[in-house]
């Protein structure tokens, strides 16, 4: 039985430019890029449907949310990781960074066991093939939590690691600058009173004084001269950036105000924005618009963040609402995420490449995937 597979009549979305061509898969990679259609029998007949790279996630707690769906709420972790794994595969997404919470703020958060429970189901499916996608780890470190170096360690020099971002969500600074509405919305989102809220507050303020610089220091002391991108997580100043450059990092993820986006873009940082704020029109809290960055150049890469299906729609929004090329919109959510994170065998439709494909029919202008291949074989 042969390997190769034909797709032909496709729009073939490359890099550079939208043609009607051919593909051939051959042993999990590109044989061959054509243009116009192919006479072999065999030959797959897309219907003139377009034919993009396989989506490369650099960023998704869905994982997480599949874990515990409700608040307090636990699920089983291999359920969880194979539901995961089929949603972003019928996403498009052909490759994932699974986006794990490293530290645990309060006990009832359970992020630590999540953590440790989805590193091991990784760790047990993946080498059995029995995962759509191909899932990496992006380890995101709680600077200005106690326990995040015990749990850091165990997993730091894991070759699943593909990236690691140093976040600080204590109230107060980065996406949770405004107390005041921070201390509402966990009083109810939470059931607390604001009494207990702005106890919380307090607490957590005080934990990131003692540990916060120490565990960045460790963090960058064990990741020196690795090959795991690092970044920052939503920077809100120039200031911010600018420390977190000269410390090395490379990569400015969901800066949370124009001027941070600027200050990354300046200095040679990619900056990663959130499908969903480009879908919805907007931050969910409150922060700088990404269709704005995206109005001033300042946006290299979108993940899916919570919503998945969120990269693809994201991406024909740029093309459509936004003025952008489709290859180069498309770049965003395939070629661009897999260069930042140092895989370069995908995110492209060229040969030699990897066969990781999404064949994309548009219904009424909205993106719909039909069909997904990742190293040439159907996933969804």
């Amino acid at each position: 039985m042969s390997d190769e597979t034909v797709l032909t009549n496709a729009r073939i979305v490359t890099d550079a430019e939208t043609f009607g061509g051919t593909v051939v898969l051959r042993a999990g990679r590109i044989a061959a890029v054509e243009r116009g259609r192919s006479g072999l029998a065999a030959a797959q007949d897309l219907e003139g449907d377009l034919l993009i790279p396989g989506l490369v996630d650099v960023h998704t707690d869905n994982l997480e949310k599949h874990m515990m769906p409700r608040p307090g709420v636990r699920w089983s972790a291999r359920a969880a990781l194979l539901a995961h794994d089929a949603q972003v595969a019928a996403a498009g997404v052909t490759t994932v960074l699974d986006a794990l919470c490293v530290g645990e703020v309060e006990h009832a958060d359970q992020r630590d066991q999540m953590f440790r429970e989805g590193v091991a189901e990784l760790r047990a499916l993946a080498p059995r093939g029995l995962l759509r996608a191909e899932h990496f780890l992006h380890l995101r470190c709680e600077l200005g939590v106690a326990t995040m170096l015990a749990s850091f360690e165990p997993v730091a020099a894991d070759p699943l690691v593909r990236m690691v971002s140093l976040m600080d969500h204590t109230p107060g600074v980065g996406q949770f600058a405004d107390v005041e509405r921070y201390v509402k919305r966990n009083a109810r989102n939470l059931g607390m009173s604001e009494a207990e809220a702005r106890d919380y507050v307090a607490r957590r303020r005080e934990m990131r004084d003692r540990v916060r610089d120490a565990n960045r220091d460790a963090i960058l002391a064990r990741l020196a001269g690795r090959d795991v991108a690092l970044a920052s997580h939503d920077d809100r100043t120039e200031e911010e950036v600018a420390a977190w450059h000269a410390a090395g990092l490379t990569i400015s993820e969901f800066p949370v105000s124009l001027e941070a986006a600027a200050a990354a873009k300046g200095r040679g940082m990619r900056v990663i924005a959130g499908g969903p704020n480009i879908v919805r029109g907007g931050s969910h809290s409150g922060n700088v618009a990404a269709a704005e960055l995206v109005a001033r150049s300042l946006v290299d890469v979108f993940a899916s963040d919570y919503v998945p299906a969120s990269m693809l729609a994201g991406a024909f929004l740029l093309h459509d609402r936004h003025g952008i090329a489709l290859p180069a919109a498309i770049a965003t959510v395939s070629a661009v995420p897999a260069r930042t994170v140092g895989l370069a065998d995908r995110g492209v439709i060229a040969p030699g490449l990897r066969a990781d494909l999404v064949q994309v029919h548009l219904a009424d202008g909205h993106p719909l995937v039909r069909q997904v291949w990742r190293e040439g074989r159907r996933i969804a």
